[in-house]
């Protein structure tokens, strides 16, 4: 009896978990080249385009992980459909690697079209950088 009583308990409990797991549709990362490293703790402010005005809305702002990463902007429970902009805030980045840089922010600007994962990173110096759709 014990035995079916905690099997039930961790069949509950399992699927709560899953239940109560976000699925992400925006995913973002920085790879500091000229260190050959992520860049950690860098601030990445998320916006929308207001189709209305044409103006911007900040929706999220996060910061790298110690991976470089930030894995969760835009919960997918609903559409995301849109022109979206990342803007990577390097400049205290570099002011803490005693670096100068040559730009003191990065904006990215893309189109999400569907419901698909869109990964949107950037490799980083101090006086350059690119970007690309990621998977």
């Amino acid at each position: 009896m014990k035995t079916i009583i905690l099997s039930a308990f961790l069949t509950c409990a399992i699927a709560f978990a899953h239940a109560q797991n976000k699925v992400y549709q925006l995913s973002s990362h920085i790879l500091d080249i000229s260190a050959g490293a992520p860049a950690q703790g860098v601030p990445v402010q998320l916006f929308k385009l207001k189709e209305a005005d044409s103006t911007w809305a900040k929706i999220d702002e996060k910061k790298t992980d110690e991976n470089g990463r930030i894995p969760d902007f835009l919960e997918s429970k609903s559409s995301n459909k849109g022109i979206y902009k990342l803007t990577f805030l390097v400049k205290d980045y570099f002011n803490t690697k005693k670096m100068k840089s040559f730009y003191p922010f990065i904006d990215v600007v893309f189109q999400i079209e569907d419901e698909k994962h869109y990964h949107v990173p950037i490799t980083l110096s101090a006086y350059g950088y690119a970007t690309y759709r990621g998977n």
